[in-house]
C-alpha cells in the first residue's frame, strides 16, 4: 500500500481486490499538525480558568470544584482529540465515505454526484484567498467540502480525477457573504446566516 502523508495530511491508495488493478480507493485524513496548531492553544485556555477559580474562590475548601473543572476540562480535550483523529473520507469511482467529527458516516454515492465546483474564497478580513473544491450533487446541495486550510491542491486534484465527475472552476474570487447569496446550498448550516443582520 502506498501511504503518502504531508501538508495535506495523511492519504492512502492501494487495491483492495483479490485479482487485477482492484478498487482504487484515497482515504483522507486531516493534517495531525492541526491538533498542535489548534489543539494547544485550547488547552492552554483551561489553565487561565483553573487559576481564575483558585483567585475568586477560598483556596481553603475549593479545590473539589477545581480539580473537577480540570479533569471534565482534560476529558473534553481528550474526547475532542479523539474524534479529530478518527475523522476521515475514503473517495473512489463508486462515491464517498465520510466519516465526521462527531462520528456520524455519511456515504454520497458516484451517481448523485452532479458536479465538482471549485472556488477561490476570500479569508475572513483579508485579501488573501484559499481553494475551496465543493462535490456538487443531482439536487444542488454541497454533500462534501475541501478547504485550501486543511488540503492542498493537489489532494483535490486527485479527489477530482478519482471521482471523475464534471468540473467547473469560478475565475474570479468571491467572498463567503458573496457566495451565501448565489449558492446557499453549497455552505454548511451555520454559514449560511449571516451575523451582521
Amino acid at each position: 500500500m502506498d501511504t503518502r502523508s504531508g501538508d495535506a495530511g495523511g492519504s492512502s491508495i492501494g487495491p483492495t481486490a483479490v485479482r487485477g488493478d482492484g478498487l482504487r480507493v484515497f482515504t483522507l485524513r486531516p493534517r495531525r499538525t492541526l491538533t498542535r496548531s489548534i489543539g494547544l492553544p485550547i488547552a492552554a485556555l483551561a489553565l487561565p480558568v483553573l487559576a481564575a477559580e483558585l483567585w475568586l474562590l477560598d483556596p481553603s475548601g475549593t479545590w473539589p470544584i477545581v480539580a473537577w473543572t480540570g479533569l471534565v476540562t482534560a476529558a473534553l480535550i481528550t474526547i475532542a482529540w479523539l474524534a479529530y483523529q478518527r475523522t476521515q473520507a475514503s473517495v473512489s469511482e463508486y462515491g464517498i465515505v465520510e466519516r465526521g467529527f462527531f462520528g456520524g458516516t455519511y456515504t454520497v454515492a458516484a451517481r448523485d454526484i452532479a458536479g465538482i465546483l471549485r472556488v477561490e474564497l476570500y479569508r475572513p478580513n483579508s485579501l488573501d484567498t484559499t481553494h475551496e473544491l465543493f462535490v456538487v450533487s443531482r439536487n444542488g446541495r454541497g454533500v462534501f467540502r475541501m478547504r485550501g486550510r486543511f488540503w492542498n491542491t493537489a489532494t483535490m486534484d486527485q479527489v477530482s480525477e478519482i471521482l471523475g465527475a464534471e468540473e467547473s472552476v469560478r475565475t474570479e474570487p468571491v467572498t463567503l457573504a458573496e457566495l451565501r447569496e448565489t449558492d446557499p446550498n453549497l455552505l454548511y448550516w451555520f454559514e449560511r446566516r449571516s451575523l451582521t443582520r
